[in-house]
């Protein structure tokens, strides 16, 4: 069998190692169009934050480990621009201008996304920087060594803008943040998000919201983000409005494509067409919550659905449940989680959503060291469902709210989840966790 994979990254790489492991006689053959694989991606912002930490302590398997212990035909520098389904190929370019083509019994696409970046003025300039690869770290670190950058402006106010604020406030470089809506963290209640926001201005990181960018422009040596009638001065500016799955080539090639232009996968992930399968960043996924399809791009979920293809592939039948959405991150000091559904997300989706949200401490009573959290959590009046939970704090965030994203998974009632058996020691938090708190009273309000 001949298992080619576009993308050597979480999927594809996932894949690529699981099928060889599970059929060792098998051509696994990997197409990267960058020099990286098997890196932390989510670890770059902490990369960069130190200036003498080399970007490459990041990668976990280097390409010749992949190459000469696992023998994966595995080829960097290799951009893949079309696919023939009708013949089961795959051609595209090398990086020295060569061509190649490679045919396939089973395809994995596994592109993952790609940086938004606005289509204004002055957003193609030196010193207008995006992160999403490894490569993109590597640039950015160089950049700022070379520039010696003291000023940075960041646009747009999401996780990863978030975290690169504090890593650039780490290397002494001043920040502004800028984004056109006037919420911080829209999807988050405002007591949580004033929270985040006294985070940031604790630390001198300067927002400015609502603020609606026509272009960067180039002034002397430094750049200028202009927003309405004020500009911004920076040595650089770091765009970080989010990202779009990279599906353009599976587009092209005729298949589906669906929520968020993701490319449309089934259970087995699995695209419209039965030959070529789609996982990571590229992909859609099926909500826990709402049973529909969506677009969350996770560094979990694309390790397992990497695995999942490698298995249906090899003839092991697997099927993915879906994706609650957690996710966590850090600001500073504070802790920031959420999984399921938003109030607002609720709505959209048909439920009745009811919530409620409290403040408390991350330990016992008298305690010493104790923290606060709050805690929101969401459940649906008519179902009675629980449907989802955000949390912040300085600690006892991020792994207490995995405790609700099983809870999700689980399709647990808000009667059924106050009545769970949480641990209990007071390092750690009160006799009631601040969960079991929220959600005695959320069933108060339901009913």
């Amino acid at each position: 069998m001949k298992f080619v994979i576009i993308g050597g990254d979480a999927a594809g790489m996932s894949a690529a190692s699981r099928a060889k492991r599970t059929m060792p006689e098998m051509d696994a053959i990997v197409l990267e169009k960058t020099e990286d694989v098997s890196y932390s991606a989510c670890g770059m912002p902490y990369n960069i934050a130190d200036a003498d930490r080399p970007i490459d302590d990041l990668v976990v398997r280097t390409a010749d480990v992949f190459r000469n212990k696992q023998g994966i035909d595995l080829f960097t520098g290799c951009c893949a621009e079309a696919i023939d389904v009708k013949n089961g190929s795959v051609t595209g370019t090398i990086d020295n201008g060569e061509s190649f083509r490679f045919f396939y019994d089973r395809l994995l696409i596994a592109t993952g996304g790609r940086p938004i970046v606005p289509d204004l003025p002055g957003f193609d300039l030196p010193g207008v920087v995006a992160l999403k690869s490894l490569a993109d770290g590597r640039r950015i670190k160089h950049y700022i060594k070379d520039n010696d950058v003291k000023k940075a402006v960041i646009v747009g106010m999401g996780y990863v803008g978030l975290e690169m604020a504090e890593a650039l406030r780490a290397r002494g470089i001043e920040v502004d943040m800028v984004k056109p809506g006037s919420d911080l963290l829209p999807w988050m209640p405002r007591e949580l998000a004033a929270e985040v926001k006294r985070e940031l201005d604790g630390n001198q990181v300067r927002l400015h919201l609502g603020g609606e960018i026509t272009k960067i422009e180039k002034t002397g040596a430094r750049l200028g983000v202009v927003c309405g009638d004020r500009t911004l001065p920076a040595d650089m500016v770091l765009v970080a409005v989010g990202i779009e799955p990279n599906s353009q080539l599976a587009a092209d090639a005729g298949i589906e494509t669906g929520v968020g232009n993701a490319i449309a996968v089934n259970h087995q992930l699995q695209t419209s067409n039965e030959a070529v399968y789609a996982a990571g960043d590229c992909a859609d996924a099926y909500h826990v919550v709402t049973g529909q399809k969506t677009w969350i791009p996770l560094a979990l979920r694309a390790n397992r659905a990497g695995w999942a293809v490698a298995d249906n592939v090899c003839g092991q039948a697997t099927s993915l449940e879906g994706v609650a959405g957690t996710a966590v991150f850090k600001v500073f000091n504070l802790e920031v989680a959420r999984t399921g559904l938003s109030y607002e997300e609720s709505n959209r989706c048909g439920f009745e959503p009811v919530d409620v949200t409290i403040q408390t401490r991350s330990r016992a009573h008298a305690h010493p060291g104790a923290a606060t959290i709050w805690v929101n959590l969401i459940g649906d009046k008519k179902s009675r469902r629980l449907l989802g939970a955000q949390m912040v704090g300085r600690e006892g965030v991020a792994h207490r709210i995995n405790a609700a994203a099983v809870a999700l998974h689980g399709q647990m009632s808000v009667k059924t989840f106050s009545e769970t058996d949480l641990s209990y020691a007071p390092p750690f938090g009160p006799v009631w966790d601040p969960l079991l708190t929220a959600a005695n009273q959320l069933l108060k309000k339901m009913t």
